[in-house]
């Protein structure tokens, strides 16, 4: 029997403990699961009225699928715009220059203790503070979420560029490259490679970030399910276990995808620096 990495491997007594824990939360978990169904049924969420709607075209024609629409587009865009914010703050986070990398540091610590609502709030009505003008939902939304993601991917990016191991750039230099010409023809090309899975993985956090617009009355998702769907049809549970479902779908997918490209990160021989996982917030 051999012995694992971290512990040793389970004796018979160990591995008759597990089954018998397993199995008693595999019951718990059904006895649970029975139980939720039997209230719901009790309640009248099962009734086939409450989810015929969904077997209409035009429910999710004119009212879910606009809603996820919105919920991509505001992924999307925020994902560009933080990709865009991590690179410039992550790589001023690295320069020899004190009055670049100190309020690089400084802008990247500070939206990452922020909390995402806050920022959208602040997007939102802090602009009309300013402006006289309040900004619409759907910008107050990319705003905080590609500020604060950014942040993070600040950090991701430089986590990658020095994952890559000093003699790399030590070469380039001896062979009379210039720090920017090391930077984009040799440390770049491999932090890219480690920095994939986290890259996607913080990207499945900024999507199901988007449902916090739903605060604002921001027509996502989320507004969709638990606004829109619930006062046409009075259903607000099947319209939530719908939309959960839909954001488990998308969300496994986007893990799949991520999972994929750390295997293939870890397979790789063009990169000679470890995977980088995305940092925890401050104080964690």
């Amino acid at each position: 029997m051999s012995a694992g990495v971290l512990f040793d491997a389970p004796g018979p007594r160990a591995r008759l403990r597990h089954n018998v824990l397993t199995l008693v939360g595999v019951v718990g978990l059904l006895l649970i699961g029975w139980f939720v169904w039997r209230r719901m049924s009790q309640a009248g969420q099962w009734d086939a009225d409450l989810w015929t709607p969904f077997l209409d075209p035009q429910v999710w024609t004119g009212l879910i699928l606009p809603g996820l629409w919105g919920t991509l587009t505001a992924a999307a865009v925020a994902a560009v715009l933080a990709l865009a914010f991590g690179v410039v703050f992550g790589l001023g986070r690295l320069s020899d220059h004190a009055w670049l990398r100190l309020p690089s540091a400084w802008i990247v610590e500070f939206f990452r203790a922020v909390p995402v609502l806050i920022m959208i709030f602040f997007a939102q009505y802090g602009t009309f503070a300013l402006i006289g003008e309040v900004l619409p939902a759907f910008w107050a939304v990319v705003i905080g979420l590609t500020l604060y993601n950014g942040s993070v991917l600040a950090e991701v990016f430089r986590s990658g560029v020095l994952a890559v191991p000093r003699g790399q750039s030590e070469a380039a230099y001896a062979l009379g490259l210039r720090k920017g010409e090391v930077m984009r023809l040799v440390l770049l090309p491999q932090a890219v490679t480690a920095m994939l899975p986290a890259i996607v993985s913080q990207m499945v956090v900024l999507l199901k970030d988007t449902a916090l617009g739903y605060i604002i009355s921001y027509e996502d998702l989320l507004n969709a399910g638990f606004r829109t769907v619930p006062a046409n049809f009075g259903n607000i549970i099947p319209a939530a276990i719908v939309v959960a479902l839909i954001y488990i779908v998308i969300n496994l997918a986007l893990g799949w995808f991520a999972t994929r490209l750390e295997a293939r990160s870890r397979r790789s021989r063009k990169s000679t620096a470890a995977p980088v996982t995305a940092p925890p917030p401050p104080g964690a």
